[in-house]
Protein backbone atom coordinates (compact mmCIF):
# COMPACT_ATOMS: atom_id res chain seq x y z
CA UNK A 1 0.00 0.00 0.00
CA UNK A 2 1.19 3.57 -0.92
CA UNK A 3 2.27 5.69 1.74
CA UNK A 4 -0.22 8.98 1.28
CA UNK A 5 1.10 11.55 -0.80
CA UNK A 6 2.67 14.42 1.27
CA UNK A 7 1.48 17.84 0.36
CA UNK A 8 4.07 20.77 -1.21
CA UNK A 9 5.39 23.08 1.79
CA UNK A 10 2.89 26.28 1.82
CA UNK A 11 5.73 29.45 3.38
CA UNK A 12 3.25 31.55 5.21
CA UNK A 13 4.81 35.19 4.86
CA UNK A 14 4.08 37.49 8.13
CA UNK A 15 4.61 40.64 8.98
CA UNK A 16 6.33 40.26 12.42
CA UNK A 17 6.58 44.14 13.33
CA UNK A 18 2.85 44.11 13.65
CA UNK A 19 1.06 42.62 16.91
CA UNK A 20 -2.06 41.88 15.50
CA UNK A 21 0.03 39.72 13.09
CA UNK A 22 2.32 38.33 15.96
CA UNK A 23 -0.31 36.91 17.57
CA UNK A 24 -2.17 35.28 14.52
CA UNK A 25 0.46 33.77 13.57
CA UNK A 26 1.24 32.48 17.37
CA UNK A 27 -1.99 30.64 17.41
CA UNK A 28 -1.79 28.76 13.50
CA UNK A 29 1.79 27.83 14.37
CA UNK A 30 0.31 25.99 17.31
CA UNK A 31 -2.64 24.53 15.52
CA UNK A 32 -0.12 23.48 12.68
CA UNK A 33 1.96 21.99 15.46
CA UNK A 34 -0.48 19.61 15.84
CA UNK A 35 -0.62 18.25 12.53
CA UNK A 36 2.90 16.62 11.48
CA UNK A 37 0.98 17.09 7.82
CA UNK A 38 0.38 20.00 7.28
CA UNK A 39 3.50 21.64 5.63
CA UNK A 40 3.32 25.28 6.73
CA UNK A 41 6.46 26.93 7.11
CA UNK A 42 6.40 30.49 8.57
CA UNK A 43 8.29 33.62 7.09
CA UNK A 44 8.97 36.61 9.04
CA UNK A 45 9.36 39.66 6.47
CA UNK A 46 9.35 42.61 8.91
CA UNK A 47 12.41 45.26 8.25
CA UNK A 48 14.32 43.82 11.14
CA UNK A 49 13.75 39.74 10.85
CA UNK A 50 16.98 37.76 10.17
CA UNK A 51 14.73 35.96 6.98
CA UNK A 52 13.29 38.92 5.38
CA UNK A 53 16.55 40.03 3.12
CA UNK A 54 15.57 38.29 -0.14
CA UNK A 55 11.85 39.98 0.46
CA UNK A 56 13.79 43.41 0.58
CA UNK A 57 12.98 44.44 -2.73
CA UNK A 58 9.10 43.56 -2.52
CA UNK A 59 8.55 43.94 1.35
CA UNK A 60 5.89 46.71 0.84
CA UNK A 61 3.82 44.96 -1.57
CA UNK A 62 3.73 41.91 0.81
CA UNK A 63 3.42 43.73 3.74
CA UNK A 64 0.27 45.68 2.44
CA UNK A 65 -1.69 42.32 2.00
CA UNK A 66 -1.46 39.29 3.46
CA UNK A 67 0.59 36.36 1.59
CA UNK A 68 1.27 32.81 1.21
CA UNK A 69 3.88 31.24 -1.19
CA UNK A 70 3.30 27.66 -2.80
CA UNK A 71 6.06 25.52 -3.34
CA UNK A 72 6.49 26.48 -7.38
CA UNK A 73 7.09 30.07 -6.12
CA UNK A 74 4.11 31.61 -7.03
CA UNK A 75 1.75 33.33 -4.30
CA UNK A 76 -1.65 33.66 -2.96
CA UNK A 77 -2.82 37.04 -1.49
CA UNK A 78 -5.73 38.44 0.43
CA UNK A 79 -9.12 35.88 1.12
CA UNK A 80 -7.30 33.56 -0.96
CA UNK A 81 -4.24 33.04 0.49
CA UNK A 82 -5.99 32.74 4.37
CA UNK A 83 -8.45 30.11 2.33
CA UNK A 84 -4.81 27.87 1.56
CA UNK A 85 -3.64 28.50 5.10
CA UNK A 86 -6.81 27.23 6.26
CA UNK A 87 -6.76 24.08 4.44
CA UNK A 88 -3.75 23.15 6.10
CA UNK A 89 -4.70 23.71 9.49
CA UNK A 90 -6.79 21.33 12.21
CA UNK A 91 -10.55 23.02 13.02
CA UNK A 92 -10.25 25.19 10.10
CA UNK A 93 -10.31 23.13 6.96
CA UNK A 94 -14.46 22.81 7.04
CA UNK A 95 -14.17 27.05 6.96
CA UNK A 96 -11.42 26.60 3.76
CA UNK A 97 -14.24 23.95 2.04
CA UNK A 98 -17.12 26.75 2.59
CA UNK A 99 -15.10 29.64 1.07
CA UNK A 100 -14.85 27.01 -1.99
CA UNK A 101 -18.75 27.43 -2.63
CA UNK A 102 -20.14 29.91 -5.18
CA UNK A 103 -19.66 33.30 -4.23
CA UNK A 104 -18.42 32.72 -1.25
CA UNK A 105 -14.49 33.93 -2.20
CA UNK A 106 -15.32 37.34 -3.25
CA UNK A 107 -16.99 38.18 -0.30
CA UNK A 108 -14.47 36.83 2.00
CA UNK A 109 -12.36 38.93 0.07
CA UNK A 110 -14.72 41.98 0.69
CA UNK A 111 -14.58 41.19 4.40
CA UNK A 112 -10.51 41.52 4.23
CA UNK A 113 -10.63 45.11 2.22
CA UNK A 114 -12.82 46.24 5.14
CA UNK A 115 -10.17 44.98 7.75
CA UNK A 116 -7.65 46.72 5.74
CA UNK A 117 -9.08 49.94 5.90
CA UNK A 118 -8.95 49.67 9.79
CA UNK A 119 -6.00 47.92 10.74
CA UNK A 120 -4.05 50.88 11.03
CA UNK A 121 -6.07 51.69 13.89
CA UNK A 122 -6.40 48.27 15.20
CA UNK A 123 -2.50 48.19 15.11
CA UNK A 124 -1.84 51.42 17.11
CA UNK A 125 -4.55 50.38 19.94
CA UNK A 126 -2.88 46.33 20.38
CA UNK A 127 1.17 48.13 20.59
CA UNK A 128 -0.51 50.06 22.69
CA UNK A 129 -1.81 47.43 25.68
CA UNK A 130 1.24 44.80 24.50
CA UNK A 131 3.44 44.34 27.27
CA UNK A 132 6.76 45.96 26.58
CA UNK A 133 9.38 42.96 26.19
CA UNK A 134 11.86 45.06 27.73
CA UNK A 135 9.67 45.50 30.71
CA UNK A 136 10.49 41.93 31.43
CA UNK A 137 14.05 43.03 32.21
CA UNK A 138 13.37 45.47 34.26
CA UNK A 139 14.78 45.66 37.81
CA UNK A 140 12.04 47.05 40.21
CA UNK A 141 14.61 50.58 40.40
CA UNK A 142 14.51 50.82 36.95
CA UNK A 143 11.28 50.63 36.41
CA UNK A 144 10.33 53.31 38.97
CA UNK A 145 12.53 55.47 37.29
CA UNK A 146 11.68 54.69 34.08
CA UNK A 147 7.89 55.90 35.04
CA UNK A 148 9.00 59.09 36.42
CA UNK A 149 10.96 59.76 33.35
CA UNK A 150 6.82 58.68 30.96
CA UNK A 151 5.33 61.12 33.97
CA UNK A 152 8.21 63.99 33.13
CA UNK A 153 8.01 63.33 29.45
CA UNK A 154 4.16 63.46 29.40
CA UNK A 155 4.23 66.89 31.34
CA UNK A 156 7.21 68.13 29.36
CA UNK A 157 4.87 67.71 26.06
CA UNK A 158 1.99 69.37 27.71
CA UNK A 159 4.64 72.41 28.73
CA UNK A 160 5.22 72.89 25.22
CA UNK A 161 1.35 72.42 24.46
CA UNK A 162 0.97 75.19 27.16
CA UNK A 163 3.57 77.74 25.50
CA UNK A 164 2.11 77.39 22.19
CA UNK A 165 -1.08 78.14 23.13
CA UNK A 166 -0.26 81.44 24.75
CA UNK A 167 1.81 82.08 22.14
CA UNK A 168 -0.88 81.52 19.33
CA UNK A 169 -3.08 83.90 20.99
CA UNK A 170 -0.55 86.40 21.65
CA UNK A 171 0.81 86.60 17.99
CA UNK A 172 3.66 85.56 18.51
CA UNK A 173 4.86 83.14 15.83
CA UNK A 174 8.38 82.94 16.97
CA UNK A 175 7.98 81.89 20.65
CA UNK A 176 4.95 78.83 18.38
CA UNK A 177 7.63 77.81 16.38
CA UNK A 178 10.23 77.34 19.73
CA UNK A 179 7.31 75.20 21.09
CA UNK A 180 6.30 72.96 18.37
CA UNK A 181 9.86 72.53 17.33
CA UNK A 182 10.77 71.27 21.34
CA UNK A 183 7.33 69.82 21.36
CA UNK A 184 7.90 67.33 18.80
CA UNK A 185 11.28 66.31 20.42
CA UNK A 186 9.81 65.59 23.55
CA UNK A 187 6.84 63.88 22.16
CA UNK A 188 9.35 61.46 20.54
CA UNK A 189 11.10 60.86 23.82
CA UNK A 190 7.50 59.49 25.12
CA UNK A 191 7.36 56.95 22.43
CA UNK A 192 10.64 55.49 23.34
CA UNK A 193 10.20 55.45 26.56
CA UNK A 194 6.50 54.01 26.26
CA UNK A 195 8.04 51.10 24.04
CA UNK A 196 9.82 50.23 27.53
CA UNK A 197 6.98 50.74 29.62
CA UNK A 198 3.87 48.89 29.72
CA UNK A 199 0.68 51.23 29.96
CA UNK A 200 0.15 48.89 33.84
CA UNK A 201 3.72 50.10 34.65
CA UNK A 202 2.76 53.82 33.83
CA UNK A 203 1.94 56.55 36.39
CA UNK A 204 -1.46 56.54 37.39
CA UNK A 205 -1.83 60.25 37.57
CA UNK A 206 -0.71 60.94 34.14
CA UNK A 207 -4.11 63.32 34.05
CA UNK A 208 -2.80 65.61 36.69
CA UNK A 209 0.60 66.01 35.61
CA UNK A 210 -0.63 66.76 32.06
CA UNK A 211 -2.37 69.91 33.30
CA UNK A 212 0.51 70.85 35.48
CA UNK A 213 2.34 70.77 32.51
CA UNK A 214 0.24 72.95 30.60
CA UNK A 215 -0.08 75.28 32.93
CA UNK A 216 3.77 75.20 33.96
CA UNK A 217 4.36 76.38 30.14
CA UNK A 218 1.18 78.36 29.70
CA UNK A 219 1.80 80.96 33.10
CA UNK A 220 5.27 82.43 32.11
CA UNK A 221 4.14 82.54 28.49
CA UNK A 222 1.81 85.14 29.45
CA UNK A 223 4.72 87.11 30.82
CA UNK A 224 6.41 86.80 27.55
CA UNK A 225 9.64 85.13 26.31
CA UNK A 226 11.90 85.80 28.97
CA UNK A 227 9.95 84.08 31.82
CA UNK A 228 9.44 81.56 29.35
CA UNK A 229 13.40 80.99 28.49
CA UNK A 230 13.62 80.94 32.45
CA UNK A 231 11.31 78.21 33.05
CA UNK A 232 12.37 75.76 30.26
CA UNK A 233 15.96 76.20 31.46
CA UNK A 234 14.78 75.28 34.82
CA UNK A 235 12.80 72.46 33.85
CA UNK A 236 15.60 71.29 31.46
CA UNK A 237 18.31 72.01 34.40
CA UNK A 238 16.40 69.50 36.53
CA UNK A 239 15.70 66.81 33.90
CA UNK A 240 19.27 66.74 33.19
CA UNK A 241 20.59 65.90 36.26
CA UNK A 242 17.30 63.43 36.61
CA UNK A 243 18.68 61.44 33.80
CA UNK A 244 21.90 61.54 34.96
CA UNK A 245 21.14 59.96 38.26
CA UNK A 246 19.87 57.26 36.05
CA UNK A 247 23.03 57.05 34.17
CA UNK A 248 25.22 57.00 36.57
CA UNK A 249 22.71 53.92 37.96
CA UNK A 250 23.02 52.11 34.37
CA UNK A 251 27.46 52.56 34.35
CA UNK A 252 27.88 51.46 37.95
CA UNK A 253 25.28 48.20 37.98
CA UNK A 254 24.33 47.27 33.79
CA UNK A 255 20.76 47.31 32.87
CA UNK A 256 18.71 45.75 29.76
CA UNK A 257 20.29 46.42 26.25
CA UNK A 258 19.55 49.34 24.68
CA UNK A 259 18.20 51.13 27.56
CA UNK A 260 21.54 53.25 28.10
CA UNK A 261 21.30 54.54 24.76
CA UNK A 262 18.19 55.77 25.03
CA UNK A 263 18.88 57.49 28.20
CA UNK A 264 21.81 59.08 26.81
CA UNK A 265 20.03 60.32 23.83
CA UNK A 266 16.81 62.26 25.97
CA UNK A 267 19.40 63.97 27.91
CA UNK A 268 21.29 65.49 25.33
CA UNK A 269 18.07 66.59 24.06
CA UNK A 270 17.05 68.16 26.99
CA UNK A 271 20.57 69.69 27.63
CA UNK A 272 20.53 70.98 24.08
CA UNK A 273 16.78 72.73 24.86
CA UNK A 274 18.32 74.08 28.35
CA UNK A 275 21.22 75.60 26.13
CA UNK A 276 19.17 77.15 23.56
CA UNK A 277 16.60 78.88 26.45
CA UNK A 278 19.29 79.90 28.60
CA UNK A 279 21.17 81.54 25.68
CA UNK A 280 18.24 83.38 24.38
CA UNK A 281 17.19 84.00 28.24
CA UNK A 282 20.26 86.37 27.87
CA UNK A 283 21.17 88.30 31.16
CA UNK A 284 20.09 87.17 34.65
CA UNK A 285 16.83 87.22 35.77
CA UNK A 286 15.25 89.56 38.22
CA UNK A 287 14.62 87.98 41.55
CA UNK A 288 11.00 87.47 40.97
CA UNK A 289 11.36 84.64 37.89
CA UNK A 290 14.28 83.57 39.82
CA UNK A 291 11.97 82.82 42.70
CA UNK A 292 9.79 81.20 40.11
CA UNK A 293 11.90 79.07 38.30
CA UNK A 294 13.03 77.71 41.98
CA UNK A 295 9.44 76.75 43.06
CA UNK A 296 9.15 74.82 39.48
CA UNK A 297 12.52 72.79 39.82
CA UNK A 298 10.99 71.75 43.17
CA UNK A 299 8.04 71.11 42.38
CA UNK A 300 9.80 68.87 39.69
CA UNK A 301 11.39 67.06 41.78
CA UNK A 302 8.29 66.55 44.26
CA UNK A 303 6.47 65.24 40.79
CA UNK A 304 9.21 62.64 40.59
CA UNK A 305 8.82 61.11 43.97
CA UNK A 306 5.27 60.53 43.44
CA UNK A 307 5.64 59.40 40.04
CA UNK A 308 7.93 56.59 41.71
CA UNK A 309 4.95 55.69 43.71
CA UNK A 310 1.96 56.08 41.34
Amino acid sequence: MNAPEQPDTLTVLYDGGCPLCRREIAHVKGLADRRQDSALCFVDISADAPDSACFAAERTTLLARFHVQRANGSRLDGAAAFVAMWARLPGWRWLARLAQLPGVLPLLERAYCGFLRVRPWLQARARRFEPAAAAQALSPWLARELRSDHAGETGAVFIYRGIAAVARWRGDEGLEAFARRHGDTETEHLRLIESWLPPPQRSRLLGPWRVAGWLTGALPALFGRRATWATIAAVETFVDRHYQQQIDYLHAHGGPDGLLPLLLHCQADERAHRDEAASLQGSPAPWRLRVWCALVGAGSAAAVMVARRL
